[in-house]
């Protein structure tokens, strides 16, 4: 290849990773939570491990009351409900 080209393709791999890295977003910035607001969401987090938890436990083949009781063990203080409903307690 001749110099002039081998300049050539370089200005234009530059041009294409300068328009790419421009129309790259940038990220938002984390939102300002208040307390209750991260409490919600670690409920939230819990809630749904107790779920999936109970879920697993009925893929194993276990006893639908077992796994049901094993889920309101989980929920115990967290949620409302006999089987931990995804709405939770204020």
């Amino acid at each position: 290849m001749n110099a002039s080209l081998t300049a050539w393709l370089a200005a234009v791999a530059l041009t294409l990773a300068a328009g790419a890295a421009a129309a790259t977003p940038a990220p938002a910035a984390a939102p300002q939570l208040s307390e209750h607001v991260r409490q919600d969401i670690q409920r939230h987090r819990a809630m749904a491990v107790a779920h999936d938890n109970a879920a697993r436990c009925l893929e194993s083949g276990r006893n639908k009351d077992e796994c049901h009781e094993r889920l309101r063990a989980e929920c115990r203080g967290l949620a409302v409900g006999r089987y931990c409903g995804m709405r939770h307690q204020h």
